[in-house]
């Protein structure tokens, strides 16, 4: 009787332990402390804005818009502007036996204001081109978005499940220690034997490598979904979106087919290829049209002496031969008695005046510029043979319109697939996480009765061993098979090309 009375107060004594021990556990796996929290709407914001694969489709954007605006400004004339400026030094030099030059250094500048505008059926064909080729671009980044929050949701998933195994193994481990401590105890009675308190020990330290394994896994998975959001890891992160409740059946498999054909953005992007393919086809085709060149502009010069006193010598001399000669002719016509009028010789002279405004036009360099005469040219040029080399371009656009058409169709039956795939792993994923379910929930009533019949001396140690390894690979089976399932949503979500939830 007093060997009974032993037995109950030991009894009582480790049913108070049990829940002292899981409260233990749980406070030290979450402490007080504050952390930061992480929603997965939150980590898929952060991946799109700092994820260096997806921003570096996203600066495809502004390549693509800059071939458009490139396109659209072949439809408008092209102008440059020219300037030129030049010093020779005076000097006289010998051309064809002549001697040429000036004695004074010569500047000189020029300008010139050119306008052209080319037009042939290739610049009608050139922007409608290119954005196509944009929408392509514009369908790639959505597409790398929507393959980036998949990849953050299955890898967010993926730290989630190894939160919930490491609280599995947490749990196996609290009962792991109070099955120790209820051994030890039948055995300081005289009910157990020494070889159960061993046997609990290695099943205890057994299950601290368990534990341990699946924290560090928890970090090695966070790692990863900070990589994949681009971003460093905090030091303590608590995820905060729940998968749990009731599963969501998809909408129905035709829907979901016909869903992805008109709005996923890998099929978009091909379509809007072989867009772009059958225009480069017209546009291959259009090296047979004229073209037509339109060219006008302005310009104007100056040349002016580096000595203005040059310029009025120059005038000096000329004035003095003209004299000269005026003189000699009037001596002529006088010996020969015709009227003759050697006054006016003498009133031929250069003027302060005349020499004033010598030096004021020689002022030309370099912003006084003479205009030359307008001019504007207008030619339509017809190619007519190039060694064949049009008809090798011609080929090749045919070939590529040809190849992006297969490409899209390949695509097609390929997301058919994909997105078939995806439903039926689904549907499989449900229906195994609903049975994983009802094993788990049945390998834990098991456990319980087989750790209260062990509390009453039933059964030995090895037998509650064997029923906490059946709970722990049906508990295991579980997680695994719930996050298997919020996977395969994700993967059909995926092939989809959007949310679905």
């Amino acid at each position: 009787r007093q060997l009974k009375k032993m037995h109950k107060s030991l009894y009582l004594i480790l049913d108070l332990l049990a829940p002292v021990s899981v409260t233990a556990q749980t406070t030290a796996a979450n402490p007080a402390s504050e952390r930061t929290t992480l929603s997965l709407e939150d980590a898929i914001n952060l991946a799109r804005r700092n994820n260096p694969a997806h921003l570096s489709v996203i600066n495809n954007r502004r390549t693509a818009d800059a071939a458009v605006r490139a396109a659209n400004g072949q439809l408008l004339p092209s102008a440059d502007a020219s300037f030129n400026a030049q010093r020779q030094q005076g000097g006289r030099q010998i051309f064809g036996g002549t001697s040429l030059g000036a004695s004074s250094d010569i500047n000189q500048s020029s300008y010139q204001i050119g306008i052209g505008y080319r037009l042939n059926r290739a610049s009608f064909i050139a922007p409608k081109l290119e954005r196509a080729n944009r929408n392509a671009v514009e369908a790639d980044i959505t597409g790398s978005a929507e393959l980036l929050r998949s990849n953050v949701t299955q890898q967010y998933l993926a730290v989630l499940q190894a939160q919930d195994r490491a609280t599995l193994q947490d749990t196996l481990l609290s009962q792991a220690q109070v099955q120790l401590v209820l051994a030890q105890a039948r055995a300081l009675v005289g009910s157990g034997t020494q070889l159960d308190v061993s046997r609990t020990e290695v099943a205890v330290g057994q299950q601290q490598v368990q534990v341990i394994q699946a924290r560090n896994q928890i970090e090695i998975e966070k790692l990863r979904l900070f990589q994949q959001m681009g971003v460093d890891q905090p030091t303590d992160v608590t995820l905060t979106t729940k998968f749990g409740g009731a599963l969501i059946d998809p909408p129905p498999l035709s829907e979901l087919i016909a869903s992805a054909r008109n709005a996923n953005p890998v099929v978009l992007a091909l379509r809007s290829r072989e867009k772009v393919a059958d225009l480069g086809v017209k546009r291959a085709h259009s090296e047979y049209s004229p073209t037509l060149n339109i060219q006008t502009g302005i310009s104007g010069y100056t040349y002016s002496y580096a000595n203005s006193g040059f310029v009025v010598n120059q005038a000096l001399a000329q004035v003095e031969a003209s004299r000269t000669s005026c003189i000699r002719s009037e001596e002529v016509r006088a010996a020969l008695n015709l009227s003759n009028d050697l006054a006016q010789c003498q009133a031929i002279a250069l003027t302060d005046a005349d020499a004033s405004k010598l030096r004021s036009n020689n002022k030309q360099f370099p912003f006084n510029f003479q205009n030359s005469p307008k001019s504007i040219s207008a030619s339509i040029s017809l190619p007519l043979f190039d060694g064949f080399a049009r008809e090798q371009r011609m080929q090749e656009a045919q070939a590529s319109s040809d190849d992006a058409r297969f490409n899209v169709r390949a695509r097609e039956l390929a997301l058919t697939a994909d997105v078939t795939a995806a439903y039926l792993t689904l549907k499989t994923a449900a229906s195994t996480a609903a049975i994983s379910a009802q094993n788990s929930a049945k390998a834990r009533l098991e456990l319980n009765f087989t750790q209260d019949r062990y509390r009453n001396g039933a059964v030995t140690q090895v037998e509650v061993t064997d029923a906490r390894a059946a709970y722990e690979r049906a508990e295991s089976d579980r997680i695994n098979a719930v996050f298997d399932y919020h996977k395969a949503y994700a993967a059909l979500e995926s092939a989809v090309g959007r949310p679905l939830r």
